[in-house]
């Protein structure tokens, strides 16, 4: 099998792909970058904590205009995985208000975005409609 790496640092592969955010240990206040302080409490402790690889969509918008070579429209989207705010892009659904809807269940998938020199291929995530 071809060598595989995560496009963000904050995704696991492997069996059970899943995001990983850094939560205060003062206030459980979660983000995906690093930080010397928590914006919520300004705490300066952090922990681990996986993120629920379900979720629902909170909000949206249908990008009609982007970079060149960026594939339009698309759906950008902020997912609330159990309490955790996720932006990420929907795929595997058509991206109109007819298809995509407020509180629209979804699951965290994962999908090959490309290869370098070497063939080390990049796997990037997104959300897509859950049954």
């Amino acid at each position: 099998m071809a060598e595989q790496i995560p496009f963000v640092d904050y995704l696991v592969l492997g069996e059970s792909p899943h995001l990983v955010a850094h939560q205060c240990t003062s206030c459980g206040a979660r983000f995906f970058d690093r930080r010397n302080a928590c914006a919520s409490c300004s705490g300066t402790s952090f922990e681990s904590a996986a993120v629920a690889t379900r979720g629902e969509v909170r909000a949206f918008t249908i990008v009609a205009f982007a970079a060149p070579g960026i594939p339009v429209p698309f759906v950008s989207a902020i997912v609330d995985c159990d309490g955790t705010s996720v932006r990420a892009n929907l795929v595997n659904v058509e991206p109109d208000p007819e298809h995509v809807k407020l509180g629209m269940p979804v699951r965290l998938v994962t999908f090959p975005i490309g290869k370098d020199s070497e063939g080390v291929e990049a796997i990037n995530f997104g959300f897509e409609p859950a049954a």
